[in-house]
């Protein structure tokens, strides 16, 4: 990668980045790239207008930690630098294949293997340990769990940059890579910022299933099934219902269609790869999931963290637009279910899978007895 030369010199000595670059490389990061910390400018702006707009939905996470996710020397005054590292995931098939069977539930590929936060942090811990013994500077490590704009980062030094979908394009790895972040009182070298190579190019935005990009480089979570899917806690609004298809957990229609993942080999990391549970599994598989059976299941995971309700909530709105009979017999059983959440999508999946004369019989005796509001919400709206 070029160097920034007209900006800013290194006062280490000489070779340290490329040192670092090389544990990197052994540790199995895929691309490391340097950016020098500063103000958060364009970002933040995008940021506070993306807040304003109210696109973050119920993240309310993100707005309480808004000042200090707009600009990383907020989180830590005394950083430097940021050392951006990136893995990639990129799968042996097409994760679109997998919507044009419906009696199967769609899990997002970077959900297909272990929580990559369990991956990654170890890994750049010992690149932190490298940081502090080629420079003495103090460090800290990110994996997703701090208010830091990785990719915005990522896209500074030199890793990648944010595509028309707002995630991180990789000339050479597409868009499958999972970011960490090191930030350091060092004084490294940074690389040169990625340009923007999308073009003219706006397969992402057009392959969205429920419009959720109102503009290139603008995302509306409040639309993004990956948001709605795994974020909300609330009901899926009925609109969004039918366009999920068998989605029940995340989507990955706008980063599989990018051109730019013809250039990605399948990941090296081989705990991203598939396991048998999470391999787009069959609904009826999932429909029986007490919370027991789900956290046993998703062990390890990144499933596991949206919660059993959420996901059979997911699992409902699947097995609705199956058109698969046989599944009416578990969606039944799930009007019984403890959570109201779960209670309310089995109303309208069984309203999709019997006659209705049969769902109008199960409507009259149910209106009757559910405690919760918003489930007998659920029974008077659907017909």
């Amino acid at each position: 990668m070029a160097r920034e030369t007209d900006t800013f010199v290194s006062t280490l000595p000489h070779g340290v980045e490329l040192r670092l670059r090389a544990c990197a490389d052994a540790l199995g990061f895929d691309a490391v790239g340097i950016a020098r910390l500063r103000g958060g400018g364009v970002h933040a702006e995008r940021l506070a207008a993306f807040l304003a707009a109210g696109r973050h939905g119920d993240m309310d996470w993100m707005e309480t930690t808004a000042d200090r996710r707009g600009d990383p020397r907020a989180l830590w005054p005394e950083a430097k630098s940021a050392v951006m590292v990136a893995m990639s995931y990129a799968p042996a098939v097409d994760p679109l294949e997998a919507l044009n069977d419906a009696g199967r539930g769609a899990i997002s590929v970077y959900a297909h293997g272990k929580d990559y936060h369990e991956i990654l942090k170890p890994k750049l811990k010992q690149l932190a340990a490298e940081v502090v013994a080629a420079t003495g500077a103090d460090v800290k490590v990110f994996v997703d769990t701090a208010p830091l704009m990785e990719k915005p980062l990522a896209a500074l030094a030199g890793v990648g940059w944010q595509g028309k979908h707002t995630n991180l394009v990789s000339r050479v790895h597409g868009s499958w890579l999972f970011l960490g972040a090191l930030l350091t009182t060092a004084d490294l070298s940074p690389d040169a910022a990625e340009v923007d190579h999308c073009g003219s190019c706006r397969r992402c935005l057009d392959v969205c299933p429920t419009a959720a990009f109102p503009a290139p480089y603008q995302l509306d979570a409040r639309r993004c099934l990956a948001y709605l899917t795994i974020e909300h806690k609330g009901q899926i609004a009925r609109e969004f219902r039918v366009p999920m298809g068998n989605r029940i957990y995340g989507c990955d229609d706008c980063l599989a269609v990018c051109p730019w993942n013809k250039f990605a080999a399948v990941a090296r990391e081989m705990r991203f790869a598939a396991r048998a549970e999470t391999d787009n599994p069959p609904l009826r598989d999932l429909l029986t999931l007490d919370d027991a059976a789900f956290r046993a299941r998703f062990a390890g995971t990144p499933v596991k963290r949206t919660g059993r309700d959420r996901f059979v909530r997911n699992v409902l709105v699947a097995a609705g637009n199956s058109g698969d009979r046989s599944l009416a017999a578990d969606v039944r059983a799930l009007l019984d279910d403890a959570s109201p959440l779960v209670r309310g999508m089995a109303v309208w999946a069984l309203a999709r899978l019997v006659p209705g004369d049969e769902f109008r019989n199960e409507q009259a005796l149910r209106m009757a007895v559910e405690p919760d509001r918003s489930v007998r919400a659920e029974w008077m709206e659907t017909t």
